[in-house]
């Protein structure tokens, strides 16, 4: 009988590449790991990985078992969701990795509602930036994940997904740039809260703003390539005919503006991480395309589990109400 924790073990060499990394996200030593896909080779009859340098790679046999390795797993979740419906698992601990923009904007709003809703749901927040979010869901360090979709990102079948919101990106210029003073609405600036401008939620066509074609030879400033982010903004600069000079790397927003607003860039950033940022210095311009679509995901099989239900059903909840241009409807 193939034992089910030597299946994680598959996953987790062939998620990382090498036993090192595999033994760190498992919380074993590597010697430990080794050991484990010994035992599972010998199970199986076949070898299972090739090493090649510091890495592995998976044989022919070994992609066959990783993908019976994903449906067992699954059913695992499965089975664990059932048993704790069963045992009316009303009350626990789920660990959510999320990106700051979406804490602030999604995530503590949920956190509030479930203290009526959910009492006896506890919700421990871990801070993730890029993709950061999906490996450490995957390596069971956290129960849900919430991420940014980016261009080539595998459709990896061990996971369920629930879509959430998409935002617009602003331009964000030295207010002293020749194209600061066009007269394009500023992004949050120009679409506050319902509550603070009612009049608005009638706009429905806010005029043209900057074309990124005209900021083909700009010095660039924007997160690290890796971050999901970084990979929106490039394609939308490809799509406008160039290839973006990355000068300057930060992954949070806050200190992107603060360059900015020093004159050392212009910089693509995602609305709702604009929305309560104090904004000296510079001046924010709607450009049409670019979009931040952000999701939550779980392990396939554990979306039923009674904890997360209405977890991932207050963030839908929470994000229906969101305009396109990242608002929320709810407020007026």
């Amino acid at each position: 009988m193939i034992d089910t924790r030597r299946l994680r073990t598959l996953q987790a060499v062939a998620d990382h590449g090498t036993v090192t990394a595999a033994a760190a996200a498992l919380h074993l030593t590597p010697s430990a790991v080794s050991q484990q896909l010994a035992a599972l080779e010998h199970e199986v009859g076949h070898r299972l990985f090739i090493r090649d340098g510091r890495g592995v790679h998976l044989t022919a046999v070994g992609k066959i078992m990783l993908g019976h390795a994903d449906e067992v797993l699954a059913q695992l979740e499965r089975a664990r969701a059932e048993v704790a419906d069963y045992t009316a698992g009303a009350a626990g601990e789920v660990t959510v990795a999320c990106f700051a923009t979406a804490i602030s904007a999604v995530l503590a709003p949920a956190i509030t509602a479930l203290r009526a809703s959910a009492p006896g749901l506890q919700v421990r927040v871990r801070d993730a930036e890029g993709d950061q979010s999906l490996t450490m869901l995957l390596d069971s360090e956290a129960d849900v994940a919430i991420a940014v979709e980016y261009r080539g990102a595998p459709d990896d079948r061990r996971l369920s997904r629930v879509p959430l919101y998409a935002e617009p990106f602003d331009l964000v210029l030295p207010e002293t740039h020749p194209l600061a003073g066009r007269d394009a609405p500023p992004g949050p600036e120009a679409h506050p809260p319902a509550v603070e401008r009612p009049d608005l939620q009638t706009e429905t066509h806010p005029p043209t703003g900057t074309s990124l074609a005209a900021l083909a030879d700009e010095t660039w400033i924007g997160p690290y390539p890796g971050n999901p982010v970084h990979d929106v903004i490039a394609f939308a600069c490809e799509q406008a005919g160039f290839t973006p000079r990355f000068a300057h790397c930060s992954d949070d927003f806050r200190a992107v503006v603060a360059l900015v607003a020093a004159g050392a860039g212009v910089a693509l950033v995602p609305r709702l991480a604009l929305r309560d940022m104090a904004q000296p210095g510079v001046a924010i311009r709607h450009v049409p395309g670019p979009e931040r679509r952000v999701f939550a995901a779980v392990r396939r099989g554990a979306e039923s589990h009674p904890l997360l239900r209405p977890l991932l059903a207050t963030l839908r909840d929470l994000t229906t109400s969101f305009t396109p241009d990242g608002n929320d409807r709810s407020q007026g």
